[in-house]
């Protein structure tokens, strides 16, 4: 089957368009940008955006087929995990 989208440019999404493609809070995706566990995204000037191809392939990677399937990829939650997060310079007690 061809793809519709063949040809056309790449679509870009706002936060708040994005969040509502994949049924979060925008609030949550901002989450997912801070905490570097979320879609990939773009700044162009001082706006954040996201291609709709990035946001499929992020939900995509969460695919599971049974609770005890490991898949491929984890869709982690937005919060903060401590491989992720980058060292600081110094320790933050």
């Amino acid at each position: 089957m061809s793809d519709p989208n063949a040809g056309l440019p790449p679509r870009y999404l706002r936060t708040p368009e994005a969040a509502r493609f994949l049924s979060l809070s925008g609030r949550t995706l901002e989450k997912h940008r801070t905490y570097g566990t979320g879609p990939a995204y773009r700044k162009l000037g001082g706006r954040v955006v996201y291609s709709l191809e990035d946001l499929k392939a992020w939900a995509e990677s969460g695919a599971k087929t049974s609770t005890t399937d490991p898949g491929v990829r984890t869709v982690l939650p937005a919060k903060r995990h401590p491989a992720l997060v980058p060292y600081a310079g110094k320790d933050r007690r």
